[in-house]
């Protein structure tokens, strides 16, 4: 039932979807770019909700406060301190243990501004809980949400993260100056 109506919605509005995680991966991390805008957020989801994609998002904890607080539970949110964890890639890696199946959604600007120099964040936890990374994006300009290619990373973070950038050049978030350039 939600994933058609999610499906409806996402129609209604004018969008399509791409893509599809390939049926034997059971755990991987879904990259959301370029993050330029809140609308990411609502697009995406949608987006996921259609797809059957069980998404799980991490977000700061000063989100969750009354009533967004049960919003963002519903839809996958895990409240985190970034302030307080100074080994979040560590404990969102052993998340991972918990579950039998798993999708986490990073943007890897950590922002939605511009920034030229992504957070490596989602590339550790990759590499620790050893799971692949799905490349996911919302394109405004094209008005589709997808999933590209899964990527599995060597040890050459710098090489990785861009060859992963030069897959997002192409896409237009809802703010393109604010993008991957």
């Amino acid at each position: 039932m939600i994933k058609s109506l999610a499906s409806f919605i996402y129609h209604l509005l004018g969008w399509k979807g791409e893509g599809e995680v390939p049926s034997d991966i059971k755990k991987y991390i879904i990259l959301a770019a370029p993050h330029t805008s809140n609308w990411d957020f609502f697009y995406g989801r949608l987006f996921f909700l259609m797809k059957g994609i069980p998404l799980k998002f991490f977000i700061k904890k000063e989100w969750f406060f009354f009533p967004f607080n049960y919003l963002f539970k519903a839809l996958g949110g895990v409240p985190v301190n970034r302030v307080k964890n100074q080994n979040l890639t560590d404990e969102i890696a052993a998340v991972f243990n918990r579950y039998e199946e798993l999708a986490i959604m990073i943007p890897p600007e950590g922002t939605r501004s511009y920034n030229p120099d992504w957070k490596k964040g989602f590339y550790y936890i990759s590499q620790k809980a050893n799971v692949p990374i799905i490349l996911g994006y919302i394109d405004f300009e094209n008005k589709i949400g997808g999933l590209g290619p899964v990527f599995h990373i060597t040890d050459d973070v710098e090489k990785d993260i861009a060859s992963i950038k030069d897959f997002y050049r192409k896409i237009k978030g809802k703010f393109p100056d604010q993008g991957i350039r």
